[in-house]
């Protein structure tokens, strides 16, 4: 099994929820977050007044998937996500070890 975790642009969100639903993946989890990459943030004018933006808002998506999808799921998230500019987000493979579906007790690729 592999983790996906992925940064995108909060306004694909839902185009990437519906294109992973597609590939066949059963559950997700996403966070708001904050960060910065290359563009190292970005200045913007606010009633007359210039401020830095040091972090800009992204959505990290966590995905546990068997081992035989991950290509898959990387190549939809990165088509699904992409615009083309500067922010796009970044991708993540980890392995997992173990998986637990605590309310009936499967493990590994049966609790996904």
């Amino acid at each position: 099994m592999k983790l996906i975790i992925a940064t995108i642009k909060p306004f694909k969100l839902e185009e990437v929820r519906e294109a992973l639903t597609e590939a066949g993946v059963r559950g997700m989890m996403v966070t708001e977050i904050k960060g910065f990459g290359s563009q190292s943030g970005h200045t913007e004018i606010y009633r007359g007044a210039e401020y830095a933006v040091n972090f800009v808002p992204k959505i990290k998506l966590e995905i546990v998937v068997p081992a035989a999808m991950t290509d898959q799921i990387v190549e939809t998230i990165t088509k699904t996500a992409k615009t083309g500019k500067i922010g796009d987000g970044k991708i993540f493979v980890l392995d997992v070890e173990q998986a637990l579906r605590v309310r009936t007790g499967e493990l590994n690729e049966e609790a996904l």
